[in-house]
C-alpha cells in the first residue's frame, strides 16, 4: 500500500467520523429544543425561566475533561464543548451579554470565551452601564473586570457592587498578551502611542527599554488606541489581537508585557443566584466596626470552619471617614453546610453584610 492510499484511507475515515458528529451535534441540539419546550410548559412567565444554568455547564465541562484521553487537551475539549452548548442554547433562547466596550477588548474575547460565539455581546461605554444594562433586562449578564495579576483590582467594579442587587454569576480568566502595532509594521516611523493607560503600566518596562523618548497617549481602550492608530502613519497602538485584526493594523511586536503571566479575571453579573456546581466559590462584602481586632473578627470564622480564603480587598466605605468596606473570596458554595456556618457568624458581627454570589470556579 503506497502513502496516498494511506491518506486516502485516513481521509475517508475523517469524512465518516465528521458525518457522525453532525448527526449527534444534530441530536443534542434537538435535545436542548426540548428542554426549552419542558421548561417553558412548567412556567407561565417565560422571562423567568433560566434556561442557561452556569453550575450545569461547569459540570458537563468538568466531566468530560475528567473522561478525556488525549490526544486533545483537557482545555480544548473544555473550549469545544462550550461551543457546542453555546450553539444549542440559542436554540433555547438567545442570551445577550453587556461587556465594558467597545468591539475588539479583552473584555469581549473573555465573554465569548465564557459563553461561546453563539451569543449576542453588546459593548457598553462604562462598568456602570453594565450594571445597569443587566439590572434593567437589557441584558441578560454582563461581563466586567474585575482585577489584574500585575495592576491588582479594578476599584470602579468593586465599588458598583456595594450598591447594586445583581448577583456574581462566575468568573473567567484570559492571559492578557499586549502587541504594539500600528499601520505600516516599520518600528521607525512611531511618534507617539495610544494605549489605556493601565495597558502602559502593564507594558512600562518594555516600552522605557525599547521606546524611551515616545509620547504616550492615554485613551479609554485598547480597541480605541487601535481605531487611532489606524487613521494616522506615524501613531501606533498597545492592543490585544482581535483589535489589531478589527481595525486591519500590522503587529510590530509582539507580547510586549512585561510579566509573561500577565492575566486578568473577570466577573459575570446577572439577576438569579446559581447552583452549587461542586467546584465553587463565593464572594462577600463586609463591613465592621473600626474597632481593635475587626479584622481578625472577621476572619476567625473562616478559620473555625475550615474554609479557605482566595482573596480579600478593601476599599473605602461611602460616607463613613476612616471605615472600610472588605470584599473576600472563599471556596465552596453559599449552600454547602460549612459556608452556612461561617457566613451566619459574619453577619452577626457585620455592620455590613452581602453574599454577592456562588459560582462555579473559572476552569478554562
Amino acid at each position: 500500500m503506497t502513502d496516498d492510499d494511506d491518506l486516502h484511507r485516513l481521509r475517508q475515515h475523517i469524512d465518516e467520523i465528521d458525518e457522525r458528529l453532525l448527526k449527534l451535534f444534530n441530536r443534542r441540539a434537538q435535545c436542548a429544543v426540548e428542554v426549552a419546550e419542558v421548561k417553558r410548559a412548567r412556567s407561565e412567565d417565560d422571562e423567568a425561566i433560566s434556561f442557561f444554568r452556569p453550575d450545569r455547564e461547569a459540570q458537563v465541562i468538568q466531566r468530560l475533561k475528567q473522561l478525556n484521553a488525549g490526544p486533545l487537551s483537557d482545555d480544548e475539549i473544555g473550549r469545544l464543548i462550550r461551543e457546542v452548548m453555546s450553539a444549542c442554547l440559542a436554540l433555547e433562547q438567545p442570551l445577550k451579554i453587556a461587556y465594558l466596550g467597545p468591539e475588539g477588548t479583552f473584555t469581549q474575547s473573555a465573554a465569548l470565551k465564557h459563553f461561546g460565539h453563539s451569543v449576542s455581546t453588546v459593548p457598553m461605554s462604562s462598568i456602570p452601564d453594565v450594571f445597569n444594562s443587566v439590572d434593567s433586562g437589557h441584558a441578560d449578564y454582563g461581563l466586567v473586570p474585575v482585577e489584574n495579576s500585575t495592576e491588582g483590582v479594578v476599584s470602579h467594579t468593586l465599588d458598583m457592587f456595594i450598591d447594586s442587587d445583581l448577583k456574581v454569576c462566575g468568573e473567567v480568566e484570559i492571559p492578557i498578551h499586549h502587541h504594539l502595532a500600528n499601520q505600516s509594521q516599520d518600528f521607525s516611523q512611531i511618534r507617539y502611542i495610544y494605549s489605556h493607560q493601565m495597558s502602559f503600566a502593564q507594558c512600562r518596562r518594555w516600552l522605557n527599554q525599547n521606546l524611551p523618548g515616545i509620547e504616550r497617549i492615554p485613551v479609554s481602550s485598547n480597541a480605541e488606541a487601535a481605531r487611532l492608530a489606524r487613521e494616522e502613519n506615524d501613531a501606533a497602538a498597545i492592543c490585544g489581537r482581535p483589535a489589531v485584526e478589527k481595525f486591519d493594523l500590522k503587529i510590530c511586536r509582539e507580547n510586549i508585557e512585561d510579566m509573561a503571566d500577565n492575566t486578568t479575571r473577570f466577573v459575570i453579573i446577572g439577576r438569579h443566584e446559581v447552583d452549587a456546581s461542586g467546584n465553587d466559590k463565593t464572594s462577600i462584602l463586609v463591613s465592621t466596626r473600626n474597632v481593635p481586632g475587626a479584622l481578625l473578627g472577621l476572619l476567625q470564622p473562616l478559620a473555625d470552619n475550615g474554609i479557605s480564603m482566595n482573596k480579600i480587598e478593601s476599599r473605602p466605605a461611602q460616607g463613613r471617614k476612616w471605615a472600610y468596606v472588605f470584599f473576600i473570596d472563599i471556596d465552596g458554595h453559599q449552600q454547602d453546610e460549612d459556608v452556612i456556618r461561617a457566613l451566619d457568624a459574619l453577619r452577626a458581627q457585620s455592620s455590613l453584610f452581602k453574599v454577592l454570589g456562588s459560582y462555579p470556579r473559572a476552569s478554562l
